[in-house]
């Protein structure tokens, strides 16, 4: 079984496994390894240990970081900086709209990564063309999110603290405005958006997907179980009270407007007919007198 070593090439990036390859590592200690950029200098933070042999090949460490190493990656940092404002002032003369965010080469500087952003796609051939006749190397251009962009700059939050993502978010997680009302947050964007422009990831830590229990039920909110039992209380007194509205033996009152209703108003209108005309009958035996 190969022993491997979990290794990262960048603050709280992403760990990546390594056959070390007979070497010993302790976590904290750099190394060379071959990644898919190259040469790269890489930080062990997960101990050695034995895997089972998987389907996908492992790369293997190189060598421990020699003195000579780390001096030819300052150097490399200075190298970084020159290309960085060689790559700004290209994009600026052939009118580009994407803005740079960084720049990166690998320990042997045979190839150079440029980060930027943009809106859509951008037509950078030309621009490549330029940067390959400077620096007769391998270019790669890549773009990354407003998110990914606030990570590699870094900055301080809302909070007056440095970025989450820039302390120790290995990875981004979906954030959404469900969240913030889960919290009973103000909803106002301009609050609730971090300086990438997108809802600040603080918002998930306190997020109850309802899968686990957030705590006590307060007594201004009962249970499920309260409210289904109030439910059932307040539907049986409703039919105890229909049912009480006429006393014992008499037949609820017609309601006005169907076939029973209209019966009980001609009765209603019969009745002062019948007692006019026993009004009249007297008039009349005085008359035949």
């Amino acid at each position: 079984m190969p022993v491997v070593a979990g290794i990262r090439f960048k603050n709280c990036g992403k760990i990546y496994d390594f056959d070390l390859n007979g070497f010993t590592v302790n976590p904290g200690d750099r190394v060379i390894v071959e990644s898919e950029f190259g040469l790269s200098i890489g930080n062990v933070v997960a101990g050695p240990r034995d895997v089972d042999i998987s389907e996908k090949e492992l790369k293997k460490v190189v060598r421990v970081a020699t003195e000579e190493d780390l001096r030819q990656k300052r150097e490399n940092e200075d190298f970084e900086k020159d290309a960085r404002a060689f790559c700004l002032e290209r994009i600026m003369a052939r009118g580009l709209p994407m803005k740079l965010v960084c720049s990166e080469v690998t320990l042997d500087r045979k190839r150079i990564v440029f980060y930027f952003t943009a809106d859509g796609r951008i037509d950078f051939r030309e621009l490549v063309k330029d940067l390959a006749a400077k620096f007769k190397t391998r270019i790669e251009m890549r773009q990354i999110g407003v998110r990914d962009k606030a990570k590699m700059v870094g900055g301080l939050g809302l909070c007056g603290k440095e970025l989450c993502c820039r302390l120790f978010l290995t990875s981004f997680e979906p954030i959404s405005i469900k969240m913030a009302k889960q919290q009973e947050l103000v909803l106002n964007t301009g609050k609730l958006s971090g300086i990438c422009g997108r809802l600040m990831c603080c918002l998930g830590y306190e997020y109850n997907d309802g899968t686990t229990p957030t705590g006590p039920v307060s007594e201004k909110q009962p249970s499920s179980e309260e409210q289904r039992e109030h439910r059932v209380a307040t539907r049986e007194d409703e039919t105890i009270k229909t049912e009480t509205i006429s006393p014992p033996g008499e037949t609820p009152p017609a309601v006005s407007g169907g076939p029973a209703g209209e019966q009980a108003e001609s009765k209603g209108r019969e009745k002062p007919k019948r007692h006019k005309r026993r009004r009249r009958h007297p008039k009349r035996s005085q008359k035949n007198e």
